[in-house]
């Protein structure tokens, strides 16, 4: 077990005053060390040392804010491994998965904000002609379009990620002048605390970036209600998200949320199934399906329906549980045993509601560790909570449907709007599809993403965009300046 962590507050690493609690591996249930557990006045004490900060952070030239990036994204690099074994025992992640799909992610997105910090920030407008008036004599007007830093940033992350989702939110925020307060997930807290320190080796001044964790509710009120804290970034569930926006509302902060999804994946009849299954099957394998991006509720054309539930069942029987250190191992564990509980009540619900089991849906027979078994429910209508609610699991449900429109409005009856998908052979369609899906992206023929393209939801899926230079326009508050020409 590592040795306890302490918080990292004004360019100091500083005790908890309420102690430390233990981060546990999801795969063997044993310690992986001692996080800290903060109190309301040392996340306010955080808070504060970025709003001092702030002002000499902002100021400082678009050049040494990217080299600043560019060394901490080097820091990371050269500890790559030792990050990378971190990150698999804090969340149950495969090797394969926090080497190249955390700790790698993370290294591009500061690689990618360190350019991020040279990009123009001011766009001159078209002049204008005025006419003589109550606001004064005729003139040609000339004015510009600026972003400038919003000030400070409270970054409240995601367990199922701590290297690609903070990196998101720490990297464009700082790219763009603003200081941070970190408040990552309690489950994995310590990965977090490597980024910190990879920034300090960097050169980010003190105050800059500050890390505060705990496992109590508090701890996260205090990163949102402090009046040091500008803006608040999150990535969690819709419930969480609804309570973050009274509080900011109230205040009037600026928000990003980015929150649950029930990714509708539709297959028409047209369809490669085989590539189909292939997508879909990523919510099995991706983090064990803890990931809001996942084609959880896929929507089949009659005439394929069973073929491609019987593809689902093949595929999910062929993924290999258990150990994620160990070779060929595909799904790993969930996050805790309180999650685990979690997914399991959801099985049980859809089976009560009358959906047909086909595969799945039992505890696998594991000495230790949180596993969940890939499952799949077919024969499921749009009103079970399982196909309406987000289960955050290794859990697919197939809903039948007729024709086109009867698909669309399927996929759109639901709260949530992240990511869609489209399987087709028929390009046309698919485009037509595409743009009546009420979704903040939509995938044709694929579960890639661009990594340039805007990230958000439509309905309780989020607030805002991030990702590329659209989270640079996230963490930028837009400035208007005008002057009378000669």
């Amino acid at each position: 077990m590592t040795a306890a962590q302490r918080l990292y507050i004004a360019g100091e690493w500083v005790e908890p005053a309420r102690g430390y609690y233990e981060v546990i591996d999801p795969a063997t249930e044993e310690p992986v060390g001692l996080a800290p557990e903060a109190t309301p006045e040392q996340v306010h004490e955080a808070a504060a040392a970025a709003r001092e900060a702030f002002t000499s952070w902002s100021r400082t030239s678009p050049e040494e804010r990217a080299a600043v990036l560019d060394r901490a994204a080097d820091v990371i690099q050269r500890e790559f491994d030792r990050y990378a074994e971190l990150a698999r025992r804090e969340t149950g992640a495969t090797t394969g998965t926090a080497r190249g799909m955390q700790v790698a992610v993370g290294v591009s997105r500061f690689r990618r904000y360190a350019k991020g910090a040279l990009e123009p920030v001011e766009q001159g407008l078209p002049p204008q002609v005025n006419e003589a008036g109550p606001m004064g004599r005729a003139g040609v007007f000339g004015a510009l379009a600026a972003r400038r830093p919003v000030g400070v940033v409270t970054c409240i992350t995601s367990y199922n990620n701590p290297w690609a989702n903070p990196a998101g939110k720490v990297a464009p925020a700082l790219a763009m002048g603003n200081t941070v307060v970190v408040k990552p997930a309690p489950q994995d807290p310590l990965s977090v605390y490597r980024m910190a320190e990879a920034l300090a080796e960097a050169g980010a001044l003190p105050g800059v970036v500050n890390v505060v964790s705990g496992t109590r509710t508090e701890v996260g009120e205090a990163a949102v209600d402090s009046e040091d804290v500008d803006m608040v970034s999150f990535t969690g569930s819709t419930a969480v998200g609804q309570r973050i926006g009274e509080v900011c509302g109230r205040a009037v902060k600026r928000q990003l949320m980015e929150l649950g999804g029930k990714g509708a994946a539709l297959v028409f009849d047209d369809a490669d199934l085989d590539a189909a299954v292939q997508g879909i099957g990523t919510t099995f394998a991706f983090y064990s399906g803890q990931i809001c991006t996942a084609p959880t509720r896929v929507l089949a054309q009659r005439s394929v329906y069973d073929r491609l539930v019987d593809k689902l069942s093949e595929y999910a029987g062929f993924m290999r549980v258990g150990d994620p250190a160990a070779r060929g191992t595909i799904v790993g564990p969930v996050i805790s045993a309180a999650h685990r509980e979690r997914i399991e009540s959801y099985v049980e619900s859809g089976k009560k509601a009358g959906a047909r089991l086909v595969v799945g849906g039992e505890r696998p027979d594991l000495p230790r560790g949180f596993y969940v078994a890939p499952t799949l429910f077919a024969d499921c209508t749009n009103e079970m909570r399982i196909v309406r609610e987000e289960i955050f699991g290794p859990v697919v449900v197939v809903v039948p449907f007729d024709d086109e429109e009867e698909g669309v409005a399927l996929a759109n009856d639901s709260d949530y709007g992240l990511l869609d998908y489209v399987w087709s052979g028929d390009a046309a369609r698919a485009f037509r599809v595409a743009r009546r899906l009420r979704a903040g992206g939509v995938g044709i023929n694929t579960v890639g993403r661009n990594m340039e393209a805007p990230f958000g939801g439509f309905k309780k899926s989020g607030v805002g965009r991030d990702v590329g230079s659209y989270a640079l326009h996230a963490y930028s508050e837009t400035q208007a300046i005008v002057w009378p020409g000669g």
